[in-house]
């Protein structure tokens, strides 16, 4: 007997929605994002710590390895954004999307010189948390994807809040995190 996987966009046909809790989309988009960083970071090796209090940053994560000449441990700090506005990128679609942040958060991500650099990842997600996610036995599938960038020197541009351009190109999985973490480790930026 074969088991009926539910197809993106909704339930199966004839089966109703799960009866989802009351908790704000925002706290949830919170949460949602917080278990992609734990997933790519578990991938990737890094052990992950959350400063308390935060200070306007959201993790901390580290990576050993031989290869870095620095130190044995390697740390950045992660800033995580989520947001459903955006659609993902598309095949042909612009390379880069806009993303706001107050002023004060900028200043603080875009600092140079730094002892431990700093990442902001965006997280973009469907409008309907009914689309964030779907598992079957090989997989659990995380819609849609998380970027990052490096803002040191950025500038600040508006008045309260600056628009940032974050590259698609960045995706941030497990690779890619491999990558920063060699870059700092030897040295480098992310």
């Amino acid at each position: 007997m074969a088991i009926a996987q539910p197809e993106w966009g909704g339930p199966p046909p004839g089966e109703a929605a799960p009866l989802r809790g009351s908790l704000a989309t925002t706290a949830c988009m919170e949460t949602l994002q917080v278990g992609y960083l734990h997933a790519v970071a578990a991938a990737a090796g890094c052990s992950l710590s959350q400063p308390f209090p935060d200070n306007g940053i959201d993790w901390h994560v580290s990576h050993g390895a031989p290869g870095h000449t620095v130190d044995d441990e390697v740390t950045i700090k992660v800033q995580l954004k989520c947001t459903y506005q955006l659609p993902p990128r598309t095949p042909g679609g612009p390379p880069a999307f806009s993303f706001t942040l107050d002023n004060e958060h900028l200043v603080k991500l875009a600092r140079t010189p730094v002892a431990v650099h700093k990442i902001l990842v965006v997280m973009l997600v469907p409008r309907d948390r009914e689309d964030w996610l779907r598992a079957g036995h090989d997989r659990l599938d995380l819609r849609h994807c998380c970027y990052w960038i490096n803002l040191a020197g950025h500038p600040v541009t508006g008045r309260r809040r600056t628009t940032v351009r974050v590259p698609t190109t960045r995706i941030f999985d497990d690779r890619a995190l491999c990558e920063i973490m060699a870059r700092v480790g030897v040295g480098g930026s992310p």
